[in-house]
């Protein structure tokens, strides 16, 4: 489920060539499918779990595909410091309104955009199929499938997780259940100074196959979220 802090490092380094912002192992979210949740680590401690809703269409990569992609990505850009709570993005710049949440009959793009990288082979086109994660007005719909591909939030979750999620940090989608990783444990550093999740320790797997990425010019961002 959760693998060992040595492959997420040998899957950085791989890509870290041709990515924009520099890859933050201390900072991760996990995304759970089946639980249509996140948590958010730090130095290997839970600091907060938020309800998600990814995507009604399934899981994969495929350009032109609404599916959320599985697998390591980092947080490539960040959009909306300071904006409303609420606020209306189209095509990723405000357009001035501002929802409140369930607003009835709207479907947009809300309050921040943290658009992610895809870091592996299985995620290879996130950043080129504008996979966000963002906020949304529809909340009543968070819990369930029920985006376009992206990872929705509450917009007052969002906004607290942008504000709490550097660049470069690193964002784990998993089909399954999210690993139990206790609040308050102590920090544990590795040999090479860095902190691991508090979770039962997995099999370590000696290689691993990376997609090297080019970065590409950013989209229009026509597509549903």
């Amino acid at each position: 489920m959760l693998r060992p802090v040595a492959l997420i490092l040998s899957v950085i380094s791989a890509t870290s060539a041709f990515a924009i912002a520099p890859t933050d192992t201390s900072n991760q979210v996990i995304i759970s499918v089946r639980d249509q949740k996140l948590v958010l680590l730090r130095n290997g401690s839970k600091v907060a779990t938020y309800p998600i809703s990814t995507s009604m269409f399934g899981l994969g990569d495929a350009l032109g595909r609404m599916t959320t992609p599985l697998g390591y990505l980092a947080v490539e850009k960040k959009i909306g410091d300071n904006v409303p709570v609420g606020a209306v993005f189209h095509k990723r710049r405000l357009t001035g309104e501002v929802l409140q949440p369930n607003a009835p009959g709207r479907d947009p793009i809300t309050t921040r955009i943290i658009w992610l990288r895809g870091l592996e082979p299985q995620n290879a086109h996130a950043f080129q199929r504008c996979i966000y994660i963002h906020g949304t007005p529809e909340e009543n719909k968070i819990g369930r499938p029920a985006s376009y591909g992206c990872i929705r939030m509450k917009s007052k979750d969002v906004a607290e997780l942008y504000d709490q999620l550097p660049l470069g940090a690193v964002v784990q989608i998993i089909p399954d259940r999210l690993p139990k990783v206790e609040k308050t444990k102590p920090r544990q550093e590795t040999s090479g100074g860095i902190v691991a999740a508090n979770i039962t320790p997995q099999p370590q797997i000696t290689a691993t196959k990376v997609a090297k990425v080019t970065p590409q010019t950013p989209p229009p961002s026509n597509r549903r979220p």
